[in-house]
């Protein structure tokens, strides 16, 4: 894993230092420069295959000239296939090579995830690229005819200083992250996954391509038998973690939890690797996961490490954390990604997760409902009589409870706009409270996508796992363990994003992924055969945090002191007097909503204090561009 930085007719190597400084966590053993015609290239390295010198990035070869973030985990396999050599191992110099043969194309073939920029200097062309799932983060800078693209939006706007979208402030409130492209600034956009931007250097000319479109393989339906299916599962994730192993020329190790997700991966790796080194969350204030991650730990004998979490240094560390992403992130989870990455980078270099199971194969209790109902479509009478008798219920206030489960089926069904169903089925932050806003939200984007998800002829089911894939995994869960690890210069793998995985989950049948009331109940029979039994049908948990404890107590000075701040950015967006009712406990909601909905405020504020006062952290020790050995 690497940073990436570039610009095409925008000259910033006079300010190299500031580029590579931002970058530096990302990359610290190394860093690169290259300039040709109207292009510039920056990278900072993370040295993870072929430690080498022939490694070394950017990377020129006849013509071609790369910078590239992420791994190929199946490149020497395409070197077998496609009859290409080169002395060095490096999967950098096997897109170069598989450029030369099959062009752009060349992206059907990779099992990795990526982010990488490629000029092609005889037919001055740049290719900026994406994995299928948008794992590898590609942020891109426009203004009139220049560009500019980075793995992070702190370093991009350190050099860019682009204009803030108000709008695009106000639906991260509303709906609790950046949709898809959005990001908070007029003039960044975040390239989609399995996209790529082809830009004409000579005449700015560019255009957007989808070469990886998942809902394809969900209109695939798939008649497999079951038992079939398992063995299938079983074949293609075995394969994706060995991959995952073998392409490291580093030790590789294994975040594990309570959980099947990760239990499942552990369980496989270690059949790769002896002395496999996991590593499980402790938190205070949370349910301990810990045991049950100690029993995997013990069946397959792995190095495990559990890593207590105590928080007590949370209220100095918690601006760090946020301001790391470069955007407002309320995702508090991110806390926990955080210091276990930092724990686990004291070991290791790369870390093994299960990120992606619960979108591809059903793992969240919300997804049970639509696997026997369909919210996108419920008729007038059904919303009326939904909403009329949930005026009659007590607020739901105990996250895990049956209550709780049964008052959220009821709201789903209350809702007559389908970006309130989704929102309020996703993050359900301020569904009911848009009267609040000053700046009106803008939802465009995942209105119209929404319509069009509505209208495709698969399951509810389908429908949310495909709207979630698309939309939560790529603009917050991967995001959260992308900075999670890479502030801590750890890489993060991804069995379960695997090519096989995401070409086969999709078309399983609906009664494979949700049967009964289980989810994940494919993933869950699979473990059967790898996990101990009290591990199968544990709920799913996560990396959970006691956010409504934190801001009663931890947090609460700090929350208070931004969001009671004359400075603040908010009242702006929503009326100040309706956050103050929140501070002082007078709107109806939920405890643990109200806590969601102040900590979302709260991180808005700590990035917009952070841009003020223009203390966006540079990681590493400067650098003088002369120091730098230029192509």
């Amino acid at each position: 894993m690497c940073g990436i930085f570039g610009t095409i007719n925008l000259s910033v190597s006079n300010r190299a230092s500031e580029v590579f400084c931002s970058l530096f966590h990302r990359g610290p053993d190394d860093r690169g420069f290259y300039q040709k015609d109207n292009i510039e290239l920056y990278h900072t390295r993370l040295a993870i295959q072929d430690l080498s010198e022939m490694g070394k990035q950017p990377m020129c070869k006849e013509g071609l000239s790369i910078v590239f973030n992420g791994e190929i985990y199946n490149h020497l396999e395409l070197r077998k296939k496609y009859g290409l050599y080169s002395p060095s191992t490096s999967d950098t110099q096997t897109i170069l090579m598989l450029y030369r043969k099959l062009g752009i194309s060349m992206l059907d073939e990779f099992d990795g995830m990526f982010a990488f920029a490629l000029y092609d200097e005889a037919e001055k062309q740049l290719y900026l690229a994406r994995d299928r799932a948008g794992k590898r983060p590609l942020y891109i800078y426009q203004k009139g005819e220049a560009f500019a693209f980075s793995s992070e939006l702190n370093a991009l706007y350190k050099i860019t200083r682009p204009a803030i979208n108000y709008g695009s402030l106000s639906s991260y409130l509303y709906i609790g992250y950046h949709y898809k492209k959005d990001t908070p600034y007029k003039e960044i956009s975040d390239l989609q996954a399995g996209t790529y931007l082809q830009i004409d250097t000579v005449t700015g000319n560019y255009e957007i391509k989808k070469w990886f479109d998942i809902s394809k393989f969900y209109f695939k339906q798939s008649q497999i038998e079951y038992a079939d299916a398992i063995r299938e599962l079983d074949s293609r994730l075995r394969l994706a973690v060995k991959r995952r192993i073998e392409s490291s020329d580093l030790d590789v190790g294994c975040f594990l939890s309570g959980g099947i997700d990760s239990g499942l991966v552990t369980a496989i790796a270690a059949n790769y690797k002896k002395s496999l080194k996991t590593f499980t969350v402790k938190l205070d204030g949370a349910y301990d996961e810990s045991m049950l991650a100690q029993e995997v730990a013990l069946q397959y004998g792995t190095d495990h490490k559990v890593v207590d979490i105590s928080f007590s240094n949370l209220r100095n560390d918690i601006e760090k954390i946020l301001i790391s992403y470069g955007e407002p992130f309320c995702d508090s989870s991110a806390i926990p990604s955080y210091y276990v990455s930092k724990a686990a980078k004291q070991y290791i270099t790369v870390v093994l997760n299960g990120d992606g199971a619960d979108e591809l194969f059903g793992g969240y209790r919300r997804y049970v409902p639509f696997r026997y109902f369909d919210f996108f479509n419920t008729s007038t009478f059904s919303k009326t009589a939904f909403k009329s008798l949930l005026n009659l219920l007590p607020i739901a206030n105990e996250k895990k409870s049956r209550y709780n489960y049964f008052y959220r089926m009821l709201k789903f069904g209350s809702y007559k706009k389908d970006i309130e169903l989704y929102t309020s089925a996703s993050y359900d932050l301020l569904v009911g409270f848009e009267k609040h806003f000053i700046k009106q939200p803008d939802l465009k984007e995942i209105e119209d996508d929404l319509l069009r998800y509505k209208s495709y002829k698969l399951s509810a089911l389908s429908k949310i796992l495909l709207i979630d894939f698309e939309a939560i995994l790529f603009s917050d869960m991967l995001p959260k363990m992308d900075i999670a690890t890479m502030s801590n210069s750890l890489e993060g793998r991804s069995p379960f994003l695997s090519k096989e995985i995401l070409e086969f989950a999709p078309g399983l049948k609906d009664n494979f992924k949700i049967n009964n009331l289980q989810t994940k109940y494919i993933l869950r029979n699979l473990a059967r055969k790898y996990l101990p039994e009290n591990l199968i049908n544990q709920p799913k948990r996560g990396f959970e945090v006691p956010l409504k404890k934190w801001m009663e107590t931890e947090l609460k000075e700090i929350v208070n002191d931004y969001l009671l701040s004359g400075s603040a950015i908010y009242p702006q967006l929503i009326e100040k007097k309706f956050v103050e009712n929140l501070l002082s406990k007078k709107v109806k909601i939920s405890d643990e909503r109200r806590a969601k909905i102040l900590y979302n405020i709260f991180a808005l504020e700590v990035w917009h204090k952070n841009l003020k006062s223009n203390m966006i952290p540079l990681s590493g020790a400067p650098y003088r561009l002369e120091e730098l050995q230029l192509s």
